[in-house]
């Protein structure tokens, strides 16, 4: 077997240092290169072009020896740093990021990571690449590796016809430009589909790295290389063609935009870098791009820019839980901390195992196996780590689950014996939750239900539910769909969302078909506009807007109309409908700011009170449609939870040190037990 030993090309480290500097830029602040995410299609067409090219000097070689030296190759340059990071990022993720809606899917992102798999977990929830989610994901970044991991499965048996027979190329070329073309059309159909998915899916970026390999097996087609030490005085037109290539590649760092990608958006870095590949490769004396691209820092970034990219991400997302990432000190201190962990990483991980004369002297098949068990191993002790968090976590939020979590137990000691059981039911876009009390001798207070349609905040009164269930015996059927309000009096929140209206509609005829005389329908939903979710300050000039603006006077109006004959459908039915009061909102999100090393985030400095008097004002015109429905349909009543959680002149996140709110406006577990006793009188009343 021939020598495997790959010429060095330094313009390729610079152009290495200009992808992973855009994407950190695009990821410290998108408005500075509002394109920067396109880096990582340079690092694709590298990929693509540096993998062909070192191995494309083996020779013939049997598929199985390719094999096992490729994977081993490709595991010993992955794997070392990057099971680094992810231990330590679910380690550091485990002291200080709670569970909440932003880190839902941040576990199983990281646990995928290991297995070069975490594109298909982000692909398949459907928050894309610019979402808060994504944004609050300290595993997100891995996408693009997984992606990568992913072509090396298939490349070296599209690539084996090459090393196999000269005259075998050509098979090789025709294999990778049919993966190419197909990549395209896939990428370019899903894309209309299914953007999430079209943006972190193989079948959409192969085509990336297809093209650096296809860019390598043309130079070699040609005849442009003919010595591996040979180079080529740059001409005029390579000097121009260079800068041409640059000036695109630049084109897509500053205009790129999130909804053309992966196609046709992912074509003007592509080309770019093809072009900058091409006309600098094998050239001597390039003019002053390759000598920008040759010089001492840009080969220095470029040679720690895998590290770079692992380390940033995970760096940048603990800030935003923590001390938050605006201020020029924690921007600083974000690059800083990046670098420094880079090149300890690149000095003391990625060499070592490159590049050690133990590492280069251990049996391929060996790295192959001791690769798979770092891998299972890894992610093992990442789940460890996970499943123990709540014993020694920094946050309050994690140690004090039941106080925060509005999930609540399913006993109470006061009724031995007893249990709430809660029994999910699939129904047409959304779940039935049923909460039934189970091995409990005593007597049901009522023989009647209740019945829940709404929001995220019917879910967030499942601690309620479920002491309500215990400690009464009643049944509680609760149809929720986050994000779904019903009757919300906000057409805007409703209006062009399908998907809700075909769950409401759902819900309302399941239920109407269980309801029966002498049972109670609760509404619960977030019917006042919010200042703040979980991740942005939104003001209160557009909360005040949506809520006293000509046009939301008209749509709630509108609304309070379309409602009237639902209502009269329930009474019809013998049912009692109970409107949810609004509950105080916030312009701080509590469990974001429950420490001492978050509690100096931005999205704390407004604080946990808001007097009275807002919250009554903001409520008005929400009770005054109440009224207006409460005229027109007997048996409709109001439950206010509001007394319970403020004062007379303040509303408080807190009460003492104890949490009556989750977020900005869900209430917390904490909150459900203060809430419970004034729900309870009146339900028992009405049933």
């Amino acid at each position: 077997m021939a020598s495997a030993k790959t010429a060095y090309f330094p313009y390729i480290d610079g152009l290495r240092a200009l992808a992973v500097l855009s994407v950190m830029l695009f990821h410290l602040n998108a408005h500075w290169l509002p394109g920067g995410f396109s880096g990582v299609d340079i690092f694709f067409v590298i990929s693509g072009f540096v993998v062909s090219s070192s191995v494309a000097n083996l020779g013939s070689v049997s598929i199985g020896r390719f094999l096992l030296l490729f994977y081993a190759r490709r595991m010993r340059r992955i794997l070392p740093a990057l099971i680094v990071v992810l231990l330590v990022t679910g380690l550091v993720s485990a002291l200080f990021i709670p569970s909440s809606y932003l880190s839902d899917k941040s576990q199983k992102t990281g646990l995928y990571a290991f297995f070069g798999l975490s594109n298909f977990i982000l692909g398949s929830v459907g928050n894309d690449y610019f979402s808060p989610t994504a944004e609050f994901n300290p595993y997100t970044h891995t996408w693009s590796l997984g992606v990568e991991e992913q072509f090396y499965l298939a490349f070296p048996f599209l690539f084996w016809a090459w090393l196999a027979r000269k005259n075998w190329r050509h098979l090789s070329v025709i294999l990778i430009a049919a993966g190419l073309g197909a990549s395209l059309v896939w990428g370019h159909w899903l894309g209309q589909a299914n953007q999430t998915q079209a943006f972190y899916f193989i079948f959409g970026r192969f085509w990336e790295l297809a093209a650096g390999v296809l860019l390598y097996q043309c130079f070699i087609l040609s005849g442009f290389v003919t010595d591996e030490s040979s180079r080529a005085p740059a001409t005029v037109g390579t000097k121009i063609g260079a800068w041409v290539s640059l000036a695109i590649v630049m084109v897509g760092l500053v205009t790129s935009k999130s909804d053309h990608y992966p196609f046709p958006g992912a074509i003007i870095p592509v080309v770019g870098t093809v072009g900058l590949l091409g006309f600098l490769y094998r050239r001597e004396h390039a003019g002053f791009i390759s000598t920008v691209l040759e010089s001492g820092p840009a080969r220095f970034v470029g040679r720690i820019s895998y590290s770079l990219y692992l380390w940033h991400w995970p760096i940048y997302v603990v800030l935003r839980w923590t001390a938050g990432l605006e201020s020029v000190l924690t921007i600083v201190c974000a690059i800083v901390l990046t670098f420094a962990l880079a090149m300890a990483s690149y000095r003391f991980i990625e060499e070592p195992f490159r590049h050690g004369l133990s590492a280069t002297r251990i049996p391929r098949l060996v790295i192959v196996g001791c690769g798979l068990c770092l891998m299972i191993g890894g992610a093992g002790l990442s789940s460890m780590m996970a499943e123990a968090q709540p014993k020694f976590s920094l946050s309050t939020v994690t140690r004090h689950g039941d106080d925060w979590y509005p999930y609540g137990t399913d006993t109470n000691p006061a009724f031995p014996g007893c249990h709430t059981d809660v029994a999910p039911q699939d129904v047409q876009g959304g779940q039935l939750w049923v909460y039934a009390r189970k091995n409990c001798d005593l007597p049901a207070k009522s023989a009647h239900r209740i019945f829940v349609i709404g929001d995220s905040h019917a879910m967030a009164y499942s601690g309620m539910f479920k002491q309500f269930v215990v400690q009464t015996g009643v049944t509680v059927y609760a149809y929720n769909n986050a994000g779904c309000p019903f009757l919300s009096l906000q057409p805007w929140r409703e209006d062009g969302n399908p998907v809700c209206h075909q769950y409401g509609d759902s819900a309302l005829k399941d239920m109407l078909t269980k309801l029966q005389p002498g049972d109670v329908v609760f509404l619960p939903s977030l019917r006042l506009p919010r200042m703040i979710d979980q991740w942005a300050y939104f003001g209160d000039e557009t909360a005040r807007n949506q809520l006293f603006g000509d046009e939301a006077v008209k749509g709630r109006n509108r609304s309070v109309e379309e409602a009237i004959p639902i209502l009269q459908e329930i009474e019809r039915h013998g049912g009692k409908v109970v409107l949810e009061a609004p509950k105080p909102i916030f312009r701080m999100v509590p469990y974001r700011c429950s420490d001492w090393f978050n509690r100096h985030n931005p999205i704390c400095e407004r604080g946990p009170l808001i007097d009275r008097s807002e919250i009554d004002e903001m409520r008005a015109p929400i009770l005054q449609s109440y009224a207006q429905m409460e005229a027109k349909v007997p048996n409709v009543y109001t439950w206010d939870p509001l007394p319970t959680l403020c004062s007379d002149r303040t509303c408080s996140a807190y009460d003492g040190k104890k949490p009556l709110f989750f977020d900005g406006d869900h209430i917390s577990g904490y909150g459900n037990l203060r809430v419970l006793p004034s729900f309870e009188s009146l339900m028992l009343k009405l049933l």
